[in-house]
Formats: C-alpha cells, structure tokens, sequence
C-alpha cells in the first residue's frame, strides 16, 4: 500500500457510463450526498451554485460537462462539433469567472474538438480523464515539493478548502499537508472557519477528521493571535489565478493572512497546478475579482439569518496576495521562492 493513502480517502468527482457524479459540497458535513449531471447545463448550474468548488474540480467538472453535452447531442442524432457545442462552452465557461483552471479545460477540450475526431464522445471523455489524473498525479508531486519545504514537527496554518473535495484527489495545499503528516514534518494542522460559506469549518475539518489528521478549527479572526503565539510555522493555501509576477487570487481572507505571516515571521506558501497559472496576466490588478449575493453574509453558510432585515453587504469572494509577501509558490513544475516576474517566466514562459 503508498503510504500517502492513509491520509487520502476522498473523491468528490466521478464519471461513468455518460453521468457525472459530485459529491454536494452545500451540504457536508452533515449529509454525504451526490448529484448526477448528464449534459453541460447540469454542470454549469452545479459550479455556479458551488456545488462544487475548487479551481481544479471545476476545470475538471467542466471538461466532463462537455462531454456529457457531447453525448446527449449524439443521442438526439447531432453531431457534435464545435460549432454544435460552442454554446455550451460559453456557458460553462461564464459559471465562474475567477478560476483560470476553468478556462484551461475548456481550452483543452476545444483544441479535441478543433481537430474534429472521428469519434468526438469517445475524444472528448479520452480528454476530460486525462485532466482529471493529471490534476491527482500532480497534487502527490506537489504535496511531496512542499512537505519537503518544511521543517520536523511543525504546526501549519490553512485557509478556505484546498484538498479532495477541491480537486481530482489528495489536494494542492491540503496535499503538502497529507505529505507532511505522513512524512513527520507536520505535527498539527489549525484550519480557518472561512466565512462566509465556512469552507474550512464544514469542508477541510471534514476531510482533515476523516483522514485522521491531528487538527483544529479556529475563527478566521484568532489567526493573527495564533501567529502571534509562535505556534505556527507556516501558513500554506491554494490558488484560483497566479499572475505572472507572481501575485495570487484566493479565498477572500488570503491577503490579510499573508500580512501578518509577514509580520510574525511566519512562512508562506501557495500551492497550485500549473494550470492555475496565468502568463497572460501581468499581475494582480488585473484579476477579476467575483462578487457574490449580499445574502451569502447575512446567514451562516447556508442557514439561517442573522442580520437585521434592510442591512447591505458587500461581499467579494477572492482577493489577491502580492507577491513580495509569499515565500514560495509550489506546482508540479516545481518550486518558486520568493516569486517574481523573472521567476516566473523562467519556469513558466
């Protein structure tokens, strides 16, 4: 048996015979339920409606929605072609617009169809699996890169949710963690609640209990107190969109983390496939930021209100962390410290 299956227990995306299934993150912990998409639109709406979440896991959710798309044409006697799935690729495209994994897939998925294969469904699934493990091939190569980064018996510090549930499996900075577990190098792992939607409360304590990971939860706003008391060595999270200087688009709370890792003097890391980065985009001002519904402050993930009625919010669900305040950026490429753009090019092009 690898011994990093110990600590990887989960996948929360699934294709067989012409239906995907992923696993609704609204709902867990409490209820371990899957949805069945069979055509793009079914996709669409379950990214859209964070269904699932995670920049991989929606790149990867996606280029299956093309073929499922791909599929149902064939069934009703159309060929599928690009033209034929050209709206379903806009439509899939628009249902988040922050995560460049996104784009990446269908990018990947419209180069098969450019090449106009004699068998488009068979292609087109040929192209999504081979997404979906190259993204958990490259988390196992990245969890090694960044558990390597670390020192003995560390304490780290995660923000929002970066593992399984994020990703084709194993996870990107929840990877670095399953490696660092597993090789001594991490002793305990403290996980921000990540309001609004309380991806860490409800989706990493989720898979750090499951996968028997020494862990606690804290609010997001004891994270500068805990820094402050030296328990913490590192603070390690994900990306939906490195630029190519080397900023970083992540869970809104990312920036403010990195703030006072710097100011603690505590380490910080961002782990991503290359896919997540962007060379096209010079740097982070150049980032859409997504804004979701006010109504998303007004409860606690998806229960009940507690803010007095005629309030307003304002509610932005990523920022961006410079890229003066990271130490270093991990993909399966390797290891970038102290990224800049020369850095980057010199890695990425």
């Amino acid at each position: 048996m690898d011994p990093r299956d110990a600590h990887d227990t989960i996948r929360a995306v699934s294709y067989r015979d012409g239906v995907l299934k992923l696993l609704d993150q609204r709902k867990l912990p409490q209820i371990e339920e899957y949805i069945e998409c069979r055509n793009a639109g079914d996709v669409a709406a379950a990214i859209r409606d964070l269904v699932v979440r995670g920049a991989p896991a929606i790149g990867i959710a996606a280029a299956w929605g093309v073929a499922l798309e791909a599929r149902r044409l064939r069934e009703v006697h159309e060929r599928p072609t690009l033209q034929t799935l050209d709206a379903s690729l806009h439509k899939l495209k628009a249902s988040r617009p922050t995560a460049v994994n996104l784009a990446w897939a269908l990018s990947r998925v419209r180069g098969v169809l450019e090449l106009d294969p004699t068998d488009p469904v068979a292609a087109l699934e040929a192209e999504a699996q081979a997404i979906q493990d190259e993204d958990l091939a490259a988390n196992r190569h990245m969890g090694q890169l960044g558990a390597d980064l670390i020192a003995a018996g560390s304490n780290v510090m995660t923000h929002c949710n970066t593992g399984s549930l994020a990703t084709a499996g194993y996870g990107t900075a929840l990877g670095v963690i399953r490696a660092g577990v597993t090789n001594g190098k991490i002793a305990h792992v403290y996980a921000g609640e990540t309001r609004p939607w309380l991806q860490g409360a409800r989706l990493t304590m989720w898979e750090l209990v499951r996968d028997k990971i020494p862990a606690k939860l804290i609010a997001d706003s004891a994270a500068a107190h805990l820094m402050k008391s030296g328990e913490v060595k590192w603070v390690i999270v994900g990306a939906d969109r490195i630029a190519a200087n080397g900023d970083t688009a992540n869970k809104i709370g990312t920036h403010q983390l990195a703030i006072v890792a710097k100011h603690y003097g505590v380490k910080f890391m961002v782990v991503a496939p290359s896919s997540t980065v962007d060379m096209t985009t010079e740097n982070g001002s150049h980032i859409e930021i997504e804004l979701r519904h006010a109504e998303e402050l007004f409860g606690v993930a998806t229960g009940k209100r507690h803010v007095v009625e005629g309030a307003e919010a304002w509610n932005p669900v990523f920022d961006v962390t410079p890229a003066d305040l990271i130490d270093a950026i991990v993909t399966e490429r390797g290891v970038i410290e102290h990224p800049t753009t020369e850095k980057m090019k010199s890695m990425f092009g």
